[in-house]
């Protein structure tokens, strides 16, 4: 049904077809189809009908515009206005959700006609379709360079995946005026309180990223160190909060817990080394980057690999220095080795997930039980309740070599799950070319 339907496209008012490369990241279970094949199926058809709709919105909305300049040239947002009411009213929603709608229409049939054949084709849904459509009006004339790569992402990615990886390519794309656009908003830095009930209040900052990124880390790791004694009974949240109070009220630490005193924010910098030569980001060269936040401004970077041994820093350079392995030494990686570990991960490595790598638990591939080494290629991080699934879900997962984890399902599908980064692998030479005239 689907080939025969994307071979007729004028039978259902069909954007002009585009052909976009993929690579499938989720294979079949097995030759006969189950319940899960059936709502993918479903799933597919939803999304058949979702842009199909879109399709014919966009009609409306063409017809309501030719039909109106028809008569006045300036008609033309009148109409809109009505269309908009006539179609909530009509499908019983507020106009804004209508003028949603039509936008999306527009969007997709107009500027985006290679989403809309996605949607269409069932590789990517409707909620993806709506982020990419926000991300690529963010670029505005430079959204055509930015769609390829960013639908490829939609369609191998899950949604949260998707989201992270569409905000670092529109960054990446805008880093030349990052450095700007910086400077403007660091400008708008405030704090803001709101009044709640109860007695309580929200007291929120807008800050530069990489500073509230420290301070969240801070109390977070202030909040574990409090709530791993025994006999507290205050959660994580409670405690992250009576610390974020005590140290803004008396600022100081001294009515904390010994233990959790010393205790100081680390943010995981990742700076192209070459870069750092430079007063001004290089021309093509890949923007720094924090953990958790994304491309940071060049001064900042230079700034931060500068200073203090607060900030952890890891350059994209051959030659780190870091331990890739102790093999069956020891159980526990040392800190250098689970330092690289969720560098190179970034978020939980379970389908989907995007806890920060920081927050979860490393684990074996390969059991420590059943002979597994504690070294890069068998470590990967995994959030407290993916950790039990993997070993109590009936869930097997493998490690790949270039850092990837495939998962396998109890009904034998299979997940393959990317890290955020790739650790550089150098390999000698098998046989050393020798100049056709060297000398002898």
């Amino acid at each position: 049904m689907d080939d025969e339907w994307q071979e007729q496209p004028e039978d259902i008012g069909m954007p002009p077809h585009i052909e976009i490369p993929i690579s499938v990241h989720i294979e079949a279970a097995a030759a006969q189809p189950d319940s899960l094949d059936d709502v993918l199926d479903f799933t597919h058809v939803m999304m058949q009908f979702a842009a199909q709709r879109y399709a014919a919105l966009d009609r409306l909305r063409e017809r309501a515009i030719r039909e109106a300049q028809s008569v006045a040239t300036d008609l033309g947002s009148v109409a809109l206005r009505s269309l908009r009411l006539e179609v909530a009213a009509a499908m019983r929603v507020s106009e804004y959700v209508a003028e949603t709608l039509l936008h999306q229409a527009e969007a997709l049939v107009q500027r985006y006609p290679a989403v809309w054949h996605s949607l269409h084709a069932g590789r990517i849904d409707d909620d993806k379709g709506y982020v990419l459509v926000a991300g690529l009006d963010e670029l505005g004339d430079d959204a055509t360079a930015l769609l390829p790569e960013a639908l490829h992402a939609a369609e191998t990615l899950q949604i949260g995946p998707f989201r992270r990886a569409l905000r670092r390519l529109i960054e990446q794309h805008r880093v030349n005026t990052l450095e700007e656009r910086h400077e403007e908003a660091v400008a708008r830095r405030r704090v803001v309180l709101e009044t709640g009930r109860d007695g309580m209040a929200w007291i929120g900052a807008h800050l530069p990223a990489v500073e509230a990124h420290a301070i969240h880390q801070r109390i977070t790791a202030m909040g574990k160190a409090i709530t791993a004694v025994d006999g507290e009974e205050r959660t994580l949240d409670q405690a992250r909060a009576d610390v974020f109070g005590d140290l803004l009220v008396d600022g100081t630490t001294v009515h904390l817990p010994e233990h959790a005193r010393g205790i100081r924010a680390t943010v995981v910098v990742t700076v192209p080394a070459l870069s750092l030569l430079s007063g001004t980001h290089p021309v093509g060269a890949e923007p720094a980057s924090v953990e958790g936040i994304g491309p940071i401004p060049h001064s900042t970077a230079r700034t931060l690999c500068g200073g203090s041994g607060e900030w952890m820093r890891v350059l994209t350079h051959p030659e780190t220095g870091a331990v890739l392995s102790v093999g069956r030494d020891r159980y526990r990686p040392p800190k250098a080795l689970r330092d690289v570990v969720r560098w190179r991960a970034g978020r939980c490595m379970a389908p989907g997930c995007g806890m920060p790598a920081e927050r979860c638990e490393i684990d074996h591939s390969i059991a420590w039980e059943d002979g597994g080494r504690t070294e890069l290629r068998n470590l990967h991080p995994l959030c407290k309740g993916h950790h039990t699934v993997k070993h109590h879900g009936g869930w097997s997962i493998r490690h790949q070599d270039d850092g990837d984890v495939l998962w396998i399902s109890p009904t034998g599908r299979r997940y393959v799950v990317a890290p955020e980064r790739r650790v550089p692998a150098f390999r000698p030479d098998p046989e050393p070319r020798v100049p056709v005239d060297a000398p002898f």
